[in-house]
């Protein structure tokens, strides 16, 4: 049976489509083989938004997306084991995440979509997949769960930092060598930067680059009504989506602030991530020297430069600098949860996600 070689595939809150990454998990430092990436057709996305809300015959509606979602995993698999001249064979397995289309910690339940059994089928590979339920069940949140690959990866015993996925949701991983890792969801990463330039110019699906946000300027009454929310005091663990931070979540507050240019939200809404963050590293790490950021936020100019200024005492950076790229650190964490599912070892972080202990994550679809 392969050992070292394993799949991993992420759809995260942005819902711009799925990343795959191939890597060779046999050392203690993963190598990564391949990577490749599908977006999401705009007809895949709309479905998989109407899925947020309660709604009609959702139970079909869901099953059928799956099976598209699948087909797509699928694909996307079979481009990374071209593009790195390996077969299926050679794959230990799968590590799929799902798409999430409900977080319902306070309820105990959460719902990532993907046709497992189906994605076995196609790929002729052992999927693992379902990571979150098993958390769930020991009393956590289900969520983040790519704090413990951090970890493994990107401690250092020498220097206290903070790694920082900015995806559609915010999530930060504590690494100081003098205290446990902790690690939970700061708030919105890009998704309502996402969602306000959509609903402003139908056919935008992100800001490139922050251009958008940088033609306006920062509303500091509207940026501290954001953060009033209850989400930004409440202590971790904690993790959050969609369920929360929505359009409509943006609307209520600008109701309180009429007339404002559409650019200067963009940029307030950049700062609402970066003041988001800064201030859980702040409480939470204080002695942070070095940001690492990782996923779609680290490909914005201006928000790794608002973030340089908000935390001055720290260098910031892509986790490329630590041999890991930015687009590349979360799909590789579900390669990575794959192999310690395999391998019956926990996959999960108590101290982050708040479980009773350390848990075997996920379940497997043989091929």
């Amino acid at each position: 049976m392969p050992q070292g070689f394993y799949l991993g595939l992420m759809s995260g809150t942005s819902l711009d489509g799925v990343d795959a990454v191939l890597a060779d998990l046999s050392a203690a430092q993963p190598r990564v083989l391949a990577c490749a990436s599908l977006p999401y057709a705009d007809a895949l996305r709309a479905e998989i938004l109407a899925l947020q809300p309660v709604g009609d015959n959702e139970l079909d509606r869901a099953a059928r997306l799956a099976q598209q979602l699948a087909r797509l995993y699928a694909e996307v698999c079979q481009l990374a084991l071209a593009q790195a001249g390996v077969s299926a064979a050679q794959v230990a397995a799968v590590g799929c995440h799902g798409q999430t289309v409900r977080h319902a910690p306070q309820a105990g339940y959460t719902v990532q979509l993907a046709d497992l059994a189906l994605l076995a089928e196609l790929t002729g590979i052992d999927v693992v997949g379902d990571f979150r339920r098993r958390d769930l069940a020991a009393g956590g949140q289900g969520a983040p769960l790519v704090p413990a690959a951090h970890q493994a990866w990107f401690g250092d015993a020498h220097e206290a930092r903070v790694v920082l996925n900015l995806g559609g949701i915010g999530n930060l991983t504590r690494l100081d060598p003098a205290l446990p890792v902790i690690g939970f969801d700061t708030g919105p990463g890009n998704m309502l930067m996402d969602a306000w330039i959509a609903d402003c110019q139908p056919g935008a699906r992100f800001d490139a680059g922050g251009a958008w946000a940088a033609s306006g300027r920062c509303v500091p009454a509207l940026l501290a009504d954001c953060l009033a929310d209850p989400y930004f005091a409440a202590p971790p663990p904690k993790s959050t989506g969609r369920e929360l931070f929505s359009l409509d979540w943006l609307h209520a507050r600008l109701a309180a602030h009429p007339g404002l240019a559409a650019a200067d939200v963009q940029h307030t809404l950049l700062q609402l991530t970066v003041s988001s963050a800064a201030q859980a590293i702040a409480q939470h790490a204080p002695a942070t020297r070095a940001l690492y950021v990782c996923g779609g936020g680290a490909l914005n100019p201006l928000l790794m430069a608002e973030l340089a200024a908000a935390l001055p005492h720290c260098r910031v950076s892509a986790t490329d600098a630590l041999g890991v790229p930015a687009m590349q650190v979360e799909a590789l964490a579900f390669a990575w949860l794959a192999q310690r599912f395999m391998q019956r070892l926990p996959g999960n972080l108590p101290a982050v996600t708040g479980a009773a202990g350390g848990r075997v994550l996920g379940a497997l679809y043989p091929a």
